[in-house]
């Protein structure tokens, strides 16, 4: 059955001319929900972490604004935000394959929806403090725990589609980030109380989370997505030439005849060369996979380990001089996290148009690594306070410039590196590819927000 579909595809001139010539998800529907995908993979813990003078305030044992924060609430919620990403985007890239995708997307979004109407609820709710602080800190950690496998499994889902579904994807992930900068903008501006600010930032993920949900469950219902997503077992349609099988190839045909313009060229190919497979080859194990996949796992590595190093624990200690003089309750949100958040959309964004270097240039891993002179750059501005280094980059505008390249690079070379990865490897080793990434992605951000405490103690 398969050779005729190949010999109907090779020498029937409409359909091949048909395949090459169609345009991919026309009514973009696929793509808008990847992006919203993206968003809800980060929005919720952006918006959480958002709160955190809600919870530094619940936390304090008087009234004075000076105390010392005796739970040590900043460094225990990184730790318990970095220890489950981590350990569980590992987990998920060994064991996603024994759990069903659906139960692992869609259950990580439920559970994420329940702990943030727990929150909200809290914010109401007079409680003992030691009650509250470990409340949180289990919340910090479940919240984590189910986010990197949603992200895990999403960046291994996407890793199937075309490259240019995971720069949306990862776009959606930059455009959370602006919607949480946006919303402590807002709140610093209008004086909003600690608690008011918390129960609008713990509402607003639940909300998106349902959102999230209800696009991921459309998802299978797409053709464009059925095409790319689908796994089809070709051993049993192969070894077993029933009707059913039959059946199967007809349809695959009627798909190629009637329903072309639902495809592009590159990715009608890849489907046809994914039909011509081995069907008793296996997928490759992880180990294998890492082997292909390597200089762009160290890649993403070192992109979020340099960002987070300095951005935002150092960054958000920088303090206006010149343009926004006096104003620190505008600057550090406007000037730190919506511009951050923005150059890194427009650089994640850029990687649909521009793909430079090629996957396999060395000048590749050669600008990943010289991303680190934005290091020094950022910590010679204004940020206070400060023991050793002097400030040479003392105006905002300085500031701003630095931020907005750092912020870009950042963007675009993540994204590239999360893009090229399943690129490196056969169709049905993609999803591993995604999960995998996903894991030294993680890793990048643990060693960054490592690193940061060290270079605080340098400042």
């Amino acid at each position: 059955m398969v050779s005729v579909f190949v010999l109907r595809f090779y020498f029937t001139p409409n359909i091949k001319m048909r395949i090459c010539k169609g345009a991919s998800d026309r009514s973009g529907l696929v793509a808008v929900i990847f992006f919203l995908l993206g968003m809800g993979t980060l929005l919720p813990w952006n918006f959480f972490i958002t709160a955190m003078n809600y919870f530094t305030d619940r936390l304090k044992n008087g009234t004075s604004s000076t105390q010392t924060d005796t739970y040590m609430f900043g460094n225990m919620s990184v730790l318990l935000a970095q220890l489950p990403l981590l350990l569980f985007t590992l987990l998920n890239s060994f064991l996603y394959q024994h759990i069903a995708e659906k139960i692992r997307i869609a259950g990580s979004m439920v559970f994420i929806l329940l702990f943030f109407i727990l929150t909200a609820i809290l914010v109401k709710f007079k409680m003992d403090q030691d009650h509250f602080f470990s409340i949180t800190m289990a919340t910090i950690w479940f919240i984590n725990m189910f986010g990197a496998v949603l992200q895990g499994s999403l960046f291994g889902l996407v890793g199937k589609l075309p490259p240019r579904f995971n720069s949306l994807f990862m776009s959606g992930q930059a455009v959370a980030g602006i919607f949480s900068g946006i919303a402590m903008l807002l709140s610093n501006i209008f004086e909003t109380d600690s608690e008011s600010s918390a129960l609008g930032y713990f509402i607003t993920p639940c909300v998106a989370t349902l959102l999230t949900l209800c696009c991921y469950l459309v998802l299978p219902h797409l053709r464009f997505a059925q095409l790319h997503l689908e796994n089809v077992s070709t051993k049993t349609t192969l070894k077993e030439p029933s009707a059913n099988s039959s059946e199967i190839v007809k349809v695959k045909l009627n798909n190629f005849d009637n329903g072309l313009d639902d495809i592009g060229e590159t990715e009608a190919c890849k489907k046809l060369n994914e039909f011509k497979q081995d069907p008793t080859e296996e997928k490759s194990t992880v180990p294998q996979v890492f082997k292909k996949i390597w200089v762009m796992a160290l890649c993403v590595t070192c992109v979020f380990a340099v960002t987070l190093s300095v951005f935002p624990a150092i960054t958000v200690n920088t303090k206006p001089s010149g343009l926004f003089d006096g104003k620190d309750n505008i600057f550090v949100p406007l000037c730190s996290f919506i511009v951050f958040n923005v150059m890194d959309w427009i650089g994640r964004s850029l990687t649909s148009r521009l793909q430079w270097p090629s996957m396999k240039s060395h000048l590749f891993p050669f600008f990943v690594v010289l991303r680190v002179v934005f290091i020094p750059a950022l910590m010679l501005c204004n940020i206070q306070p400060r023991a050793y280094l002097p400030v040479l980059f003392n105006h905002d505008m300085a500031y701003i410039i630095i931020m907005s390249l750092f912020a870009m690079t950042s963007g675009y070379f993540a994204c590239l590196s999360m893009s090229y990865a399943p690129q490196l490897v056969r169709p049905k080793d993609a999803e591993t590819a995604g999960a995998l990434m996903t894991f030294f992605l993680a890793l990048g951000l643990s060693l960054g927000a490592a690193f940061s405490f060290g270079l605080k103690r340098i400042l």
